[in-house]
């Protein structure tokens, strides 16, 4: 295998093997894409509240990236290209379908197998997120889940700071609020 990057036994940085991919590297956008997998089908799966949607975009996201890689402007992080590449498909395959309207889930949507608190945290959490419009999702999830800036959310919606903030603003709001029903016991 031919080392584009000149690290011979070192990691490459993201930058490194998106330069590496567009020089001819045929395995380095494979590496950049194994680096990212699991954070990427997470947003995926975050914003499109389907699975079979989430792999659907991430597998078109990721097509794009690779044909757009040699057009990278280095002013921003390849993660955050790469998020929010997968942000903008997953976003147009809601528009495609006409965004399904948010609605509670019913109990027995996410079966739970293990008992733990820390799973059934985990569920409520989950089921708390998918409630939340699109847009506050995305903002939430990127910013508070992620651990991006406003300013790289911001960037990747292709919105303003503010918008970004207040969309956190309603999603948090509503957060605690479903979260809050969850952890009050019922009445006798």
């Amino acid at each position: 295998m031919e080392n584009f990057g000149g690290n011979s036994g070192r990691q490459r940085t993201d930058a490194q093997l998106l330069a590496a991919h567009v020089a001819g590297d045929r395995f380095a956008f494979e590496e950049l894409f194994l680096r990212y997998r699991r954070p990427l089908y997470r947003l995926a799966r975050f914003t499109t509240r389907s699975p079979e949607d989430a792999g659907d975009a991430l597998q078109e996201a990721m097509l794009s990236a690779h044909c757009a890689a040699a057009t990278f402007r280095h002013g921003s992080s390849v993660s955050s290209w790469l998020h929010r590449i997968v942000l903008n498909a997953c976003l147009d395959r809601l528009r495609r379908r006409k965004a399904r309207p948010t609605s509670p889930l019913e109990d027995d949507v996410w079966p739970v197998d293990d008992e733990t608190a820390q799973v059934d945290t985990a569920i409520v959490v989950e089921r708390a997120l998918m409630r939340l419009p699109v847009e506050q999702r995305a903002a939430v999830v990127a910013v508070d889940m992620q651990g991006f800036s406003v300013a790289e959310t911001a960037s990747m919606l292709g919105v303003a700071e503010g918008t970004v903030k207040s969309r956190r603003a309603r999603a948090r709001a509503t957060l605690a609020h479903v979260l809050a029903e969850r952890t009050v016991p019922a009445a006798p």
